[in-house]
């Protein structure tokens, strides 16, 4: 079972983010949105290894309370990618390290903002 920290393989190509789980919660969740949208869950894994702040209807980053997030003890951009009708990834960005790190994936909508 994947863990906080493990990557989200493969490893990045040229040019592409890495991407990994922020926390073990977000490793679970991610492999049940897998399992329930394989296909939604590929474009929103393309979508962050190539380009984590590009803007869309479905890609944008959270705000208020929920804007930012500590990361190892640094305080990174909070986004969250709408991979269907509810279920959500939120992850933040670290442009130092080219990394962005999934802190939820969910099939439903994110009991945090209800």
């Amino acid at each position: 079972m994947p863990k906080r920290g493990d990557r989200i393989a493969p490893p990045p190509g040229p040019g592409e983010w890495d991407l990994r789980f922020g926390d073990n919660s977000a490793a679970g969740g991610w492999d049940h949105l897998c399992a329930q949208a394989p296909g939604p869950a590929l474009t929103a894994w393309t979508a962050l290894r190539t380009d984590p702040r590009a803007r869309s209807q479905r890609q944008h980053p959270l705000k208020a309370a929920f804007a930012t997030r500590s990361v190892g003890g640094r305080v990174l951009e909070q986004w969250q990618y709408e991979v269907t009708g509810a279920g959500r990834i939120w992850y933040c960005i670290d442009d130092e390290r080219r990394v962005v790190y999934l802190n939820l994936a969910t099939v439903g909508h994110p009991r945090e903002t209800d």
